[in-house]
């Protein structure tokens, strides 16, 4: 039978143009991505976001730090902001904050290939690509509490590639807040990895904000391993990027713990936004909550892929899924694939789905009372996406967030 080799697309010429004879390119990183190249839909974890058909180009990595925009949208929420342009840390690493300590290492990533990853163990394309590419890692520690939550700000300030990796370890009882906050220019394309090893009785709260330009490809992943009686509180909120993929590895590592994770995106003309999620019970008595909502205008595409496993031993699990998307034009698309893979029998597990348009009777009902289509409709879609909002932690970011919610809202009315 003849091998159907296909065809390098512009984007994947680009990358291999770039990691030809580059000294600064990890080779064998590169070559595990190349050997499945952009992920399309023939794979099955990138069935819905085909990488390969609507990433048109991979511009080459920035040769020098950009200048950062003067308006940020969180510079009034009290945290420590650690600030990332172009692939590298631009902040005073010196400058410490109790129980956070600050380190910064050229060493070679991991890809997903090592024993302790939560990362596919067949390897990710993404991150492998992220691996070969990427010049630093910042390192964070956490050991006991941390006042003021840190703010990690992933600039790509032109239309270059940027590559970042954070890895956090957060020692037994610790407790620690961590935003990312991902800007990137028109034409544009970050790949960013976070890594976070929580030990046991942790409080951890993490919130993931894309606020990239409408012509921006913002890729992230975000692997975490939780210990005993430890609790994860996630937050992902998207308006921004032309094409956005947020993947999620959640592995529990020590029983009674417990993990919420919730999610809303805001997207509009030919916009897609994939949150893909596996959440891994791979020991008993721990809880998992996911909750994602969906607002989809003009020509925009949703993705939700959730999956949530239950190991042969991890008895007494707990696990609910749901994903819920609006829909406000004909032109609009969601795709929802929740999953469950239970291997053990004394659990509680269950996931739904629904699209749908807004409620006629419920918009008849306000219009009736005296509000014009477009007010009753954003007073409804409001309340929609602040039922994922109300599950994030920090009362400054849900406000804030809130709030852009409906700047987006009033925008389209």
């Amino acid at each position: 039978m003849a091998t159907v080799t296909p065809l390098k697309t512009s984007a994947e010429l680009s990358l291999n143009a770039q990691a030809e004879g580059n000294k600064a390119v990890r080779q064998n990183s590169f070559a595990r991505y190349a050997a499945k190249g952009l992920p399309h839909r023939r794979i099955e974890a990138y069935h819905y976001t085909d990488i390969r058909a609507l990433m048109k180009d991979a511009p080459a990595p920035a040769k020098a730090v950009g200048v950062p925009p003067k308006d940020f949208v969180f510079s009034d929420i009290d945290a420590f902001v650690l600030t990332i342009i172009d692939g590298q840390v631009a902040s005073d690493t010196a400058v410490g904050l109790a129980g956070l300590s600050i380190n910064i290492s050229h060493e070679a990533p991991d890809d997903g290939l090592a024993p302790h990853t939560v990362f596919p163990s067949d390897g990710d394309p993404i991150i492998a690509l992220n691996a070969a590419f990427v010049d630093q890692t910042l390192r964070l520690a956490i050991d006991g509490t941390v006042d003021k939550p840190v703010l990690l700000r992933f600039i790509t300030t032109s239309a270059v590639s940027a590559y970042s990796r954070v890895v956090v370890e957060v020692v037994d009882g610790s407790s620690f807040t961590l935003i990312e906050s991902h800007e990137c220019a028109s034409g544009g394309v970050t790949n960013s990895v976070v890594e976070i090893a929580a030990g046991h009785d942790v409080l951890l709260v993490h919130i993931r904000v894309n606020l990239a330009d409408k012509n921006a490809t913002v890729l992230t992943s975000l692997g975490g391993r939780m210990g005993a009686r430890s609790a994860l509180t996630s937050g992902n909120f998207v308006i921004g990027g032309a094409l956005s993929r947020h993947q999620v590895f959640l592995r529990f590592e020590g029983e009674g713990s417990t993990a919420t994770i919730s999610g809303a995106s805001m997207l509009k003309d030919r916009q897609q936004a994939d949150t893909t999620l596996v959440v891994d019970h791979s020991v008993p008595e721990c809880v998992s909550r996911e909750h994602f909502a969906h607002v989809l205008d003009g020509e925009a595409t949703g993705v939700f892929q959730g999956k949530i496993i239950v190991r042969p031993h991890a008895q007494k699990t707990d696990g609910k899924m749901m994903s819920r998307a609006v829909l406000l034009a004909d032109g609009a698309t969601m795709n929802n694939k929740p999953e469950l893979e239970i291997f053990a029998d004394d659990v509680q597990c269950g996931h739904g789905a629904t699209v749908g348009a807004l409620d006629d009777d419920l918009l008849f009902y306000l219009r009736a009372r005296g509000l014009p289509k477009p007010e009753a409709e954003a007073l409804m879609l409001q309340a929609f996406v602040g039922e994922a909002l109300e599950m994030i932690a920090h009362e400054g970011m849900r406000e804030r967030l809130e709030s852009l919610s409906e700047v987006w809202l009033k925008a389209r009315g």
